[in-house]
């Protein structure tokens, strides 16, 4: 089964990297889902939640404003100024 390699990072560190089956964000043009085989992407993160299924355990939560959003050849690199985990 085909899965994402997803960053999220904020200015200062990394919030979360892993493995994943699946993201769900905000961008300025609304909530987008990306799955493994999206096409290429490169979007503006709007204020709000990073979903991320990873591929064995609970979602993780994260807020994130500020930044973009990136897909490529299953690859999803989250910048944004600020980030947090909130679960």
């Amino acid at each position: 089964m085909a899965e994402l390699s997803v960053s999220v990072v904020s200015a200062d560190r990394e919030v979360w990297s892993g493995a994943a089956k699946q993201i769900v964000a905000r961008t300025t043009e609304g909530e987008i889902g990306i799955l493994p085989g999206h096409e290429p992407l490169l979007g503006i993160l709007g204020a709000g939640e990073v979903r991320i299924t990873p591929v064995s355990g609970a979602v993780v939560t994260a807020r994130a404003e500020d930044g973009f959003l990136s897909v490529e050849n299953n690859t999803v690199t989250i910048v944004a100024g600020q980030a947090e985990l909130l679960s």
